[in-house]
């Protein structure tokens, strides 16, 4: 819901950013890939009871990871590229939930749990969606330039990072957080297969 807003504050000074780092030869993949790395260095802070230093670590691979894009855009972007991205980025999201479960699993585990599980259906609605707009020959531009079709929803990507931030802030906290954001996600991934159920009418695929 908050991706527009976000990404038309800092994605000039992400590309100004890219193009600098792509003229010295750093590849987009090379950022992705940082950018997941430190992602899972802030997890393993997280389930040591480091809050403060994860928090920093997350800001940092969510910088990261808005960049990758800048620099392929300055330099070439590869389906592969795209590909990277949005799995690393799943990574990312299930070590986060993860790392809290590990660092109280006797609060945080079945919250922790539900949140894993809202994730993997949220992304199963946004992927799908993806392969059935590609075969379609569907584009958007909402979210700015993807490898892949893009639908928005209530739960996306600024509002998880803002999760996760409140989740290092106040830890004890976790459990009642992440319930509620877990209901959110399930309502996102309900909304998609709705629109879904509109955008592609009930006839037979093609072969």
């Amino acid at each position: 819901m908050l991706d527009g807003t976000g990404r038309k504050l800092i994605q000039p000074s992400l590309d100004r950013i890219g193009i600098w780092l792509a003229a010295r030869g750093v590849k987009a993949d090379h950022v992705t890939v940082f950018a997941c790395l430190v992602g899972l260095a802030a997890a393993g802070l997280i389930a040591a009871g480091y809050m403060a230093v994860a928090l920093l670590l997350i800001i940092v691979s969510r910088i990261c990871d808005g960049l990758d894009g800048s620099v392929a855009r300055a330099s070439r972007k590869t389906d592969f590229g795209g590909y990277l991205d949005i799995t690393l980025d799943f990574v990312f999201y299930g070590a986060v939930p993860l790392a809290f479960v590990v660092y109280d699993p006797a609060a945080n585990a079945l919250a922790g749990a539900a949140l894993i599980f809202s994730f993997y259906v949220n992304g199963a609605s946004f992927l799908a969606y993806a392969i059935v707009a590609e075969k379609r020959g569907l584009s958007t531009t909402a979210r700015g330039v993807k490898s892949i079709y893009f639908t928005t929803g209530l739960a996306e990507a600024s509002e998880t990072y803002i999760v996760f931030g409140v989740f290092c802030l106040w830890p004890a906290w976790f459990a009642p957080v992440a319930w509620v954001f877990a209901a959110i996600c399930l309502y996102t991934a309900l909304s998609r297969i709705i629109q879904a159920r509109s955008e592609f009418p009930n006839e037979p695929s093609e072969p």
